[in-house]
């Protein structure tokens, strides 16, 4: 009796002992398989990469910037953060600096679009969006307004933004498609709507600031900083076909 006891003293520990010993295998698995994101900013992209690579990350630069503060070639910002606790092949987002502004912007009002689409380029900046609205007394398919303005100073990214001229939109009862005026500078909506023959509406302020650095679970890009004074939002929003007459109140940045 006493041997059966001591027999079965001994099975539990050994049963016992192969637990602890699964709990810390796994335990170091996981753990092991675990990276602390270190801080990028400062680096060269190549040199970013070259850590990603020894800590089994992966990474891209997502976005583009213009800095005084920070070199071009180097890394701006980063997501996930600093210190964010990650698994292995985890993807890194990277905000690269171009250093200070030095493309001027070019003037491409009065200028078809082709042709300013081919200027802003040139001067090595990337076309951003481009809204189309019925505009009496200009061409169709010329450039009506541009943001940033020409030579503008202080201008965060290499993109412009058009506002052309497009044909009547006009249906039988009078009415319009309204035209997508998101990050478009607010003075020239406001022109634009006011010459299509619709009201303008007293406009929203709206603070902004930089975006946040996404939740690590995040799968979506960071958005870029939207200039004082441009259009945030809009109502109607765009596609909406309205009468010509209807009010049209602009969400602005400040």
């Amino acid at each position: 009796m006493l041997r059966a006891f001591r027999f079965g003293v001994v099975v539990l520990g050994l049963f016992v002992v192969a637990m602890l010993s699964a709990v810390m295998t796994m335990h170091f698995a996981i753990h092991g398989a675990e990276v602390t994101v270190p801080d990028y900013r400062g680096l060269t992209t190549a040199e970013a990469a070259r850590r990603s690579a020894s800590l089994g990350l992966t990474q891209s630069v997502d976005s583009r910037f213009y800095s005084a503060d920070m070199p071009a070639g180097r890394v701006l910002s980063q997501s996930p953060a600093v210190g964010t606790v990650v698994r292995r092949e985890w993807h890194l987002r990277l905000t690269e600096s171009l250093g200070p502004q030095k493309a001027a912007i070019p003037n491409v009002i009065g200028k078809e679009e082709r042709v300013a689409t081919i200027e802003v380029r040139r001067a090595g900046l990337d076309i951003g969006s481009v809204a189309h609205l019925p505009f009496a007394g200009s061409p169709e398919n010329t450039v009506i307004a541009q943001t940033p303005a020409p030579d503008a100073a202080g201008v965060e990214r290499p993109v412009v933004s058009l506002l052309v001229a497009a044909a009547p939109d006009v249906v039988a009862s009078g009415g319009m498609v309204m035209p997508d005026f998101t990050g478009q500078p607010y003075a020239a909506a406001a022109a634009a709507v006011t010459k299509a023959g619709l009201k303008l509406a007293p406009a929203k302020d709206m603070a902004v600031s930089i975006p946040a650095v996404p939740d690590v679970a995040s799968t979506k890009p960071m958005a870029a900083p939207i200039p004082a004074g441009a259009v945030v939002s809009q109502s109607p929003p765009a596609g909406y076909r309205i009468d010509l007459g209807a009010q049209v109140e602009f969400t602005v940045a400040k």
